[in-house]
């Protein structure tokens, strides 16, 4: 039975080799609707429109021929993803002033903030990225706003954007909130400006304070000092330079008359 076994065996393998050189040799016939089939693909494309985040970009499909040519190229908006971490933003915010964030940025792909779900969570007076630490906090919103700022609004706000058909995650960005004592710290740094530095400002258009009165006046003593000064040293220079050459006449004199 064994011997049996073996010589069919050996019968059955050469026929095995020889079916595929069968198949090479047959002809393979391609349809006719397959030979003018065209595939249209993305040949050139922009970056996305937002780092973090669901965005989108444009790309241009063209049609590509059975000869590799390229014909009716057109632009296409298509939504891309690179990462959907964003990081902490933090800001610092005097008590009693306005203020808002929001999840959504200009470059967010979709139908506005209707095709997405938001959820908060906080944790409050840290600055933090550490997710166990949050808790949930009420908003269906995609903005936060102050009105006016408390202390007790200091911390940490999460926010995760879900798509609103598939629940997906596409954006998760933490804003960190310190809130300050007004009389702590003067944010308003052009009042400790020096009247040089006002007056470069004020001459390059940049935005400064309106003077008042008593700035006006004391901005003209400014000007007539520098303007005394001005003359001074003009006057100064002249005397100093008619004795150098008095100096100068009377040591020639005296080397003629030698």
């Amino acid at each position: 039975m064994k011997t049996l076994g073996k010589s069919y065996i050996l019968g059955i393998l050469p026929c095995a080799f020889y079916l595929p050189l069968v198949v090479s040799i047959q002809e393979i016939t391609i349809p006719a609707h397959l030979k003018s089939a065209v595939v249209k693909i993305p040949v050139n494309s922009t970056s996305c429109s937002v780092t973090c985040g669901l965005g989108f970009k444009l790309e241009e499909l063209c049609e590509i021929t059975a000869e590799g040519q390229r014909r009716n190229c057109s632009l296409h908006r298509s939504e891309c993803l690179t990462s959907w971490v964003c990081g902490l933003h933090h800001f610092t915010v005097p008590v009693g002033k306005p203020f808002q964030f929001s999840c959504l940025t200009l470059g967010t792909a979709g139908l506005g903030s209707q095709a997405y779900i938001y959820k908060w969570r906080l944790a409050q007076g840290l600055i933090t990225t550490n997710d166990a630490l949050f808790k949930p906090f009420k908003n269906s919103n995609s903005v936060i706003r102050f009105s006016p700022t408390k202390e007790s609004d200091a911390g940490t706000y999460r926010c995760d954007v879900q798509m609103l058909k598939t629940f997906r995650i596409i954006k998760r960005v933490y804003f960190g909130v310190t809130v300050i004592q007004n009389d702590l710290v003067d944010l308003n740094f052009q009042k400790f400006l020096t009247w040089e530095q006002k007056l470069t400002a004020k001459k390059q258009g940049e935005p400064t304070e309106n003077f008042t009165h008593e700035e006006a006046q004391e901005e003209q003593h400014f000007c007539q000092g520098e303007l005394f000064y001005e003359c001074l040293v003009g006057v100064g220079s002249g005397m100093i330079g008619g004795v150098l050459v008095s100096v100068a006449l009377c040591f020639l004199r005296k080397i003629l008359r030698r």
